[in-house]
């Protein structure tokens, strides 16, 4: 029988691996989605692809999964982070959703001096989150949140290979052109509610691998500004062009 259930697991896949599961899983597949022996789901791990594996073992404790085969290999996105500042709960954890929806490489929350949801950005939450929206979108590939970092480390220890894409909302009449921008590894930065302090903007205005950039003629949110510019992103630079 086969089931709709599309699971992460920690665990290397492979052709006859078998999976073990811990309660927690085990409870979910089991107890709440009362999937019997023989239930074919599908499995994803970040690194292997995705695979058709069947319930060998089931109670509400643990069980066992068993690998029958690929059904589509990993699917690596564009290499772009998202450099954002967390901003309420529930909204913090739609960005990290999205992002990872929309093929963000890597997931990286700052600190920056507006920013009054810190506490909040915790990273096995986080992650969690980006787990679930790889499983619900049917992705093969999770990204990677990182622990919260300031944003003036960042910047500090900035890669010098990567171009970093400032979305200033102070360029509402001064938009610069996505589709001119240059090609290689990218990351886009968004500001929290309030937007970046003076001193901030200077520093990433005159960053050496900086490209200031408008999102329109309107002021986003900080989550709609993330969507929007990862959209863009995707569409000049990304595998949607």
């Amino acid at each position: 029988m086969a089931s709709k259930v599309r699971l992460y697991v920690d665990h290397p896949l492979g052709e006859g691996q078998t999976v073990p599961l811990g309660r927690d899983q085990a409870n979910y597949l089991f107890a709440v989605m009362r999937l019997p022996v023989g239930t074919v789901l599908s499995l994803i791990n970040g690194r292997d692809g995705e695979w058709d594996a069947e319930v060998v073992e089931a109670n509400k404790r643990a069980g066992v999964l068993r690998c029958l085969a690929q059904t589509r290999p990993l699917q690596l996105p564009p290499d772009v982070w998202l450099l954002f500042a967390p901003i309420k709960k529930e909204r913090t954890a739609f960005i990290v959703e999205k992002a990872t929806e929309l093929g963000a490489a890597k997931i990286i929350p700052v600190q920056t001096d507006f920013t009054q949801s810190a506490n909040r950005a915790r990273q096995d939450k986080l992650q969690a989150h980006a787990v679930e929206a790889t499983e619900q979108c049917g992705g093969t590939f999770v990204p990677e949140v990182e622990p919260l970092r300031t944003l003036a480390n960042m910047l500090a220890d900035w890669p010098s290979d990567r171009h970093l894409l400032f979305c200033d909302e102070t360029l509402l009449e001064d938009p610069h052109e996505m589709a001119d921008l240059p090609d290689g590894p990218w990351a886009i930065v968004i500001g929290p509610e309030g937007g970046f302090s003076n001193t901030e903007r200077e520093a990433l205005r005159n960053h050496r691998q900086s490209h200031p950039i408008s999102l329109g003629p309107r002021i986003l949110r900080a989550d709609t500004a993330a969507v929007a510019a990862l959209t863009l992103w995707q569409r000049e630079k990304g595998d949607w062009a």
